[in-house]
């Protein structure tokens, strides 16, 4: 569809200023579906599981869209061929009458639904994420926050079926609280969900070194980095990237072991700096140090179109930077505030994992967000 089709004229005034650039959009995803559709039934990519889970998440995540756009379509044909049928026969006029209006309503009612789809349709199709958790202010009641918030996502994980891989992880040496942890997490519709958790999670508790039972507040950071394919992050590893390989390091600085295992890289023009030490193996490291770095610079480059986009709207609420604190946990009053929801949760399950009511909240106030730019 090149342009707004003529039979959207006769139906309510927001199908008819459907922009162009809308329906080019939509033709292009549903493009994709079918070309991912066709791609699944090639006998090549059925004998390799990996690609055929892979392609499997990302044609899921277009299934909704493309099923919208296409009842859109149908309903549209039908109210057009209604209408021409209805100018050249008298009896059908009449029908018209009340079947046109039950067309146009259920257009309009489809359309919204898919608008919702397409303008969370990027995120649904990022299978693989870089999570980061580090410990921010509090000493080590940080380190045993951080700890918490890695054992609630964690478990969330677990809970929807995706794939969690620690990459890195250093330990507070004292009260077994956690400095910074890096997890890989795979599955479909991982983005989309997590996407909302970046940010500065605030708790309020007595911590377990507290005599005198004051409160005190403790944070830690949240990042959720999408992972990106081989195509969508070009790196020149040889002129781009200095890379030093030293022996890991524990608490303190002083060395673990004797072996040059750990990796760090550094990014040159971009000055992004990544290290990895977790595995005994420096082959093990570096793939996964590449890895890292590759998503921090994507996610450099997605703060920028966003940046850039915030500036070009007025009355723009924030994107949410994860210098932002979005979240308090209260212990006291045993609720979780997060500060873009009106509604309050109960700390005992969040922190159990059962963050499914937050993150659908979380998903529809980011929803109106994006819709409200359309």
């Amino acid at each position: 569809m090149g342009s707004v089709p003529p039979y959207f004229l006769g139906m309510a005034i927001r199908l008819q200023d459907i922009p162009k650039a809308l329906f080019e959009r939509l033709d292009a995803l549903a493009a994709q579906h079918l070309a991912l559709s066709e791609q699944l039934e090639n006998p090549d990519v059925l004998a390799d599981h990996r690609q055929v889970r892979d392609l499997s998440i990302k044609k899921a995540a277009l299934d909704e869209t493309v099923g919208g756009y296409q009842q859109l379509r149908g309903l549209i044909e039908e109210h057009d061929e209604l209408q021409a049928s209805a100018a050249d026969d008298p009896e059908l006029a009449e029908m018209a009458k009340e079947e046109i209006p039950r067309l146009e309503s259920e257009a309009e009612r489809v359309f919204e639904a898919l608008k919702a789809s397409l303008v969370n349709s990027d995120d649904r199709r990022i299978a693989s994420i870089m999570l980061e958790i580090r410990a921010g202010t509090g000493g080590d009641e940080a380190g045993l926050w951080a700890r918490d918030l890695l054992a609630m996502y964690s478990a969330y994980a677990k809970a929807r079926g995706w794939k969690l891989e620690t990459l890195e992880i250093t330990e507070d040496p004292g009260l077994g609280g956690v400095r910074h942890a890096i997890l890989n997490v795979q599955g479909e519709g991982v983005f989309a969900e997590l996407v909302n958790e970046a940010g500065v999670h605030s708790v309020k508790r007595v911590p377990a070194t507290e005599t005198q039972g004051r409160i005190h507040t403790s944070t830690a950071t949240v990042a959720v980095l999408p992972e990106p394919e081989e195509v969508e992050v070009q790196i020149d590893w040889d002129n781009d990237v200095i890379e030093h390989i030293t022996t890991a390091q524990g608490p303190g600085g002083q060395n673990v072991n004797k072996v040059a295992t750990a990796v760090h890289l550094v990014h040159e023009p971009t000055g992004v700096e990544v290290r990895m030490q977790e595995s005994k193996s420096q082959h093990q490291n570096r793939e996964k140090a590449r890895r890292l770095l590759k998503a921090r610079l994507y996610e450099l480059e997605r703060a920028k179109i966003e940046a850039e986009r915030a500036a070009e709207r007025k009355g723009q609420i924030g994107a949410g930077g994860r210098s932002e604190k979005i979240r308090t946990y209260r212990y006291q009053e045993g609720i979780v505030v997060d500060t873009r929801l009106e509604q309050r949760f109960h700390k005992d399950r969040i922190l159990a994992g059962e963050l499914g009511p937050m993150i659908e909240a979380l998903t529809e106030h980011e929803t109106a967000r994006r819709l409200a730019d359309l």
